[in-house]
């Protein structure tokens, strides 16, 4: 078994650093806090889930030498960064024509709804990670702050499933937290505004991504 103790300062900065990145608002937090409010607390976890999953997807195959990939195939990474683009993109208008209904309409809506699928939402989380190229650099990134240079696979090991219980406790915890019904309630009340901004800040961050130089 291997003995983590000397890494454990870079460790402690790379979780840090992990804690910080997941808990800002960008796309995926944005979406569980969204879904939670206004879809309810087993939609939200069913979403976070899907990010864990895609977070760890790519934990996992940088883990395994992806950063050398990305160097040799930097197109599919290109590819990923339009698809990425586009997903939010498509998000932002959702969430625009969610802001332009009326209360009546929204209640309306939602009462037709049929049961909510967990699978769709789990999926929504799965996409919003796993077309993010932004991920991949993030872990790259994480993952030399927390390897050193000869460090054992036992160090990888440790510092990803650190990463876990965090993500874990970052993405459940907004999930459980902005499903609660008083917050529920003042979503309702200001719900416009709240998808309004939902879409700027979808479409700000999908064009970005669509324009940006990775």
């Amino acid at each position: 078994m291997t003995d983590i103790t000397p890494y454990l300062p870079q460790l402690i900065v790379a979780w840090t650093a992990y804690l910080i990145a997941t808990a800002s608002p960008g796309p995926a937090i944005l979406a569980i806090i969204a879904t939670s409010i206004s879809r309810g607390r087993r939609a939200g976890l069913a979403l976070a889930f899907g990010v864990l999953s895609g977070s760890y997807v790519w934990a996992i195959l940088t883990a395994s030498g992806l950063s050398a990939l990305v160097r040799t195939y930097g197109q599919a990474i290109v590819v990923l960064k339009i698809v990425g683009g586009c997903y939010l993109l498509w998000l932002a208008w959702n969430a625009l024509r969610a802001a332009r209904k009326s209360q009546d309409a929204y209640r309306a809506q939602l009462a037709a709804l049929p049961a909510l699928s967990l699978r769709r939402q789990y999926l929504k989380g799965l996409g919003i990670h796993i077309t993010n190229p932004k991920a991949i650099f993030n872990w790259i990134m994480l993952t030399s702050l927390g390897m050193p240079a000869g460090a054992p696979g036992g160090v990888m090991a440790a510092f990803i499933a650190g990463c876990m219980v965090i993500g874990i406790a970052v993405f459940l915890g907004f999930a459980l937290i902005f499903s609660l019904a008083p917050i529920h309630r003042a979503y309702l009340k200001s719900r416009r505004a709240i998808e309004g901004l939902m879409a700027g800040f979808f479409a700000f961050a999908g064009f970005k991504l669509l324009t940006a130089k990775l």
